[in-house]
């Protein structure tokens, strides 16, 4: 597939690449120069818990945590 780089320095990815790979506006690269004229493009991993607020703050049950009860740790203590 080719695509044009604009004359801000912009490259497009072909929305068939975006909907494939689940893209969206904002989502980080790395550029690495291969060899003159050749480049690779990687989509870098998300932060660890990406999403996790908007998750969290879509559930629709409001109060929806119970905290459990749990033994105490004072047991784990070793020999005073």
């Amino acid at each position: 597939m080719n695509t044009v780089m604009s004359s801000k320095g912009q490259i497009i990815i072909p929305a068939k690449f975006r909907r494939q790979d689940n893209i969206e506006a904002g989502q980080a690269f790395d550029v690495e120069r291969v060899d003159k004229g050749k480049y690779r493009l990687t989509a870098t991993a998300p932060p660890k818990n990406h999403g996790l607020v908007d998750t969290l703050l879509a559930c629709p049950v409001k109060g929806w945590f119970t905290p459990i009860e749990s033994e105490s740790t004072d047991s784990l203590e070793g020999p005073s």
